[in-house]
């Protein structure tokens, strides 16, 4: 047996003693068989990834072999345990062989229970100890100088045509202050204002997340630290910077918590461990194919083209200062390029302006009205540009990246006199900053008509490609998206590529009892490296459950008639909540037809999820069912995932319709389109295995502990009438079913 085979054994041996002396030193905690079976899952995967560089092969200049990939795909039903089952063996595996464990969750609240609580339980229990740390994106920090400069209304100056203003963001602030009302302006100075002042007070700590109230994207993007306009330690506030010393804490710890649009968005950026040199646990893994499609989309405005002007100013007179001859091409590539966009949008609406111009059509064909300020979109078809849009479009990708050739030799001359000139740095780096803040923009427009123009070879999906149409304000803006169809392809190409070892765990990922959905959608699919497990909850929900179908005379389908019908069976069932309750709906308009419905007695006990923030809507909800009331929650999509409400918290969950996640965004379209040309089933591929995982998400709220007893409402016939309703019943928990007729 080799040396590595018997390093296995022992590291994969070591983890799990590890693990076993954790649940044994943690108070009141009983061992369960599926949380260990996981445990040893996650053991064995890493043990076998081959990390980091390897040896070369036998034989003079000899390649190294291929290393061994090892990854784990794991179904954890609730109540397993599952942070405990993969942090603790991937924890000492990683001590143990001297590298780092990256663990990353869906979402930001996730990595805040991981850092916040189950981490800090686990150092104390561990033998071993470990350091671990919070990674987020550097635009969910405060820029310290960018504040600094809002908050003290710093408008006046800019860097102008030619002169060498400080302001950076003068302008571009100016522009925008312009578009908005009085108030609304002098309301967002207040707001930078108090935040200015709490961050000098120390009564924040420059994290988005940590403010009472986290501001709407459009207040807090300008002063969100980003790399493009940050210049590092040449910057005037490095030293108090908050990234910056977040990143010192990252540096230094063996466990990093991070998110899956970090992870994504940072390959090759060395912010998180490498990842052929790291045990990469992805929690909640089912919403890894969803963020690798917004990741890897991209989108350009053709309307507001005023920028172009800005950096072609910039670049030519900080190119000048640094002796760049390249700059000599700026003026063309930049008047090419604004010329190439603004035909690009007359062309569009030349072709799509009566598709622009119209009201959306919801899946299956019928009318949906457009709400106040949401785009109108028309997806070009097949993903074949109109020959029309080729010539501009080809010409803006040309133009693009000449003038982004432009400013990259900039940028390496600017870096290059901030290292020779360090009496200069601080006005080198403001400049550095002028360029990058603008250089974004160019970015994507250059990735948009690349992406845009690129023609799918024989047999592959092609990319989604559609534009929009927008009023705001005075403007009607026009804009070009693309994105990838196929999540898988992405994720294979630029995440598994790089990966040796890797454990994906969710209670959701086995769509309809199979776990092929998901392999697809992850790009993990027919790959030899993965192993699954489907590890089943410990709850006997036969015992635990009722899973209670109503079926209304009105189709599901004619959402008029049954929302009726529907809401007149909620309002009987909801009279006899004693407790806690979740009511889950579809659409906004169902949650409104029933809140109009409730009669006045229930109202006290109904809390509406769109009136209240989540933290206080709970905290209530927590209050009085610990009084002994009646509290029923409504609640829209996000509060059917990653809700915790165990015992009297949830005794009733109200599921009024099937949560169909219909492909009627631009990327489903395309891909159902696809589909269909190759003569198979968008509605049987697509939307039974997505909405299997999203209803099996609703129906996980109901039972949280060993001890809960729960009643579950469906008010959909399709559930328990249909062949796919079959199919969804599969992937739900095995509660014992009732069936109601319709009354």
């Amino acid at each position: 047996m080799s040396h590595y085979c018997m390093s296995q054994q022992e590291w994969a041996a070591q983890a799990l003693q590890s693990f076993d002396a954790v649940v044994s030193a943690t108070e009141g905690f009983r061992s369960r068989t599926g949380q260990r079976r996981m445990a040893e899952q996650v053991a064995h995967t890493f043990s076998r990834a081959q990390l980091g560089k390897l040896e070369d092969g036998e034989g003079e200049g000899a390649p190294p072999p291929a290393p061994q990939r090892s990854i784990a795909v794991v179904q954890a039903g609730t109540g397993v345990g599952k942070s405990l089952a993969y942090s603790v063996p991937a924890i000492a595996m990683a001590l143990e062989r001297g590298t780092r464990v990256l663990i990353s969750t869906a979402t930001v609240a996730l990595q805040e229970q991981l850092v916040n609580k189950d981490l800090p339980a686990l150092a104390a229990r561990m033998a071993q100890p470990f350091r671990f740390a919070l990674a987020k994106g550097r635009g969910r920090y405060v820029c310290k100088l960018k504040l600094e400069r809002l908050a003290s209304g710093g408008s006046a100056g800019g860097d102008g045509e030619g002169g060498e203003g400080d302001d950076l963001f003068a302008d571009e602030e100016a522009e925008e202050r312009a578009r908005r009302p009085r108030h609304e302006s002098e309301a967002r100075m207040q707001f930078y204002t108090s935040m200015a002042d709490a961050l000098s007070a120390g009564q924040w700590d420059g994290d988005r997340d940590t403010l009472q109230a986290p501001p709407e994207s459009e207040v807090w993007s300008p002063v969100a630290a980003e790399s493009s306009s940050c210049t590092g330690k040449h910057c005037p506030v490095f030293s108090q910077c908050t990234y910056y010393d977040r990143r010192k804490a990252l540096v230094a710890a063996q466990v990093i918590v991070a998110n899956h649009d970090l992870l994504l968005s940072s390959i090759g950026a060395r912010l998180l461990p490498e990842l052929d040199n790291c045990l990469l646990v992805l929690d909640e893994a089912h919403h890894l194919p969803a963020t690798a499609l917004q990741q890897f989309a991209c989108e350009a405005d053709l309307s507001r083209l005023n920028w172009i002007d800005k950096l072609a100013s910039r670049a030519l007179r900080i190119g000048a200062l640094v002796e760049v001859e390249e700059i000599a091409d700026v003026p063309n590539h930049a008047a090419r390029l604004r010329t190439a966009l603004q035909d690009a949008a007359r062309l569009a609406m030349d072709v799509y302006g009566e598709e622009l111009r119209a009201p959306r059509p919801a899946w299956g064909g019928r009318a949906r009205p457009q709400a106040p300020g949401v785009p109108t979109r028309a997806r070009v078809a097949g993903g074949v540009l109109p020959p029309e849009l080729i010539e501009p479009l080809s010409q803006a990708a040309h133009h693009a990246e000449g003038f982004l050739d432009a400013l990259r030799a900039i940028s390496k001359a600017l870096r290059a006199e901030i290292r020779d000139k360090p009496d200069e740095a601080r006005r080198l780096s403001t400049l550095y900053a002028q360029i990058g803040a603008l250089a974004p923009r160019l970015e994507a427009a250059h990735a948009t008509a690349q992406l845009l123009l690129q023609d799918a070879p024989e047999g592959a999906v092609p990319a989604a490609k559609w534009f929009t149409l927008q009023v705001d304000g005075d403007y009607i803006v026009v804009k070009a998206h693309a994105s990838p169809v196929l999540p898988g392809n992405t994720l294979r190409n630029n995440l598994w590529s790089a990966v040796r070892g890797a454990v994906l765990t969710s209670a959701t990922l086995t769509s309809c009892g199979q776990f092929d959905f998901f392999l697809r959608e992850a790009g993990l699919f027919g790959d030899e490296a993965v192993t699954t497990l489907e590890v089943p909850s410990p709850f006997d929900y036969a015992l635990q459950g009722t899973l209670i179908a109503t079926e209304t005379t009105a189709d599901p389908r004619e959402a008029q008639a049954f929302t009726a019908e529907m809401v007149d069976a909620l309002l009987s069932d909801l009279a006899l909540v004693e407790s806690g309750a979740l009511v889950l709906f579809t659409s906004r308009d169902q949650m409104r037809q029933a809140v109009d419905a409730l009669p006045t007695a229930m109202r006290a006990s109904v809390l509406v999820q769109t009136a209240l923030p989540r933290p206080q809507l709970l905290a209530q909800h927590r209050e009085r069912v610990e009084r002994g009331e009646p509290s029923i929650i409504f609640g829209m999509q996000s509060f059917g995932e990653g809700l915790d409400l165990p015992g009297a918290l949830c005794e009733s969950l109200f599921i009024t319709k099937l949560p169909f996640a219909p492909p009627d965004d631009p990327v489903g379209e395309a891909r159902a389109e696809w589909l269909r040309a190759a003569g198979r089933d968008p509605f049987s591929e697509l939307v039974v295995p997505a909405t299997a995982i999203r209803l099996a998400q609703w129906v996980g709220r109901a039972i949280r502990t060993e001890e809960d007893r729960a009643h579950v409402y469906c008010y959909d016939k399709r559930l328990v009438r249909t062949s796919y309703g079959q199919r969804l019943l599969k992937g739900l928990p095995p509660f014992t079913l009732e069936r109601r007729g319709a009354a």
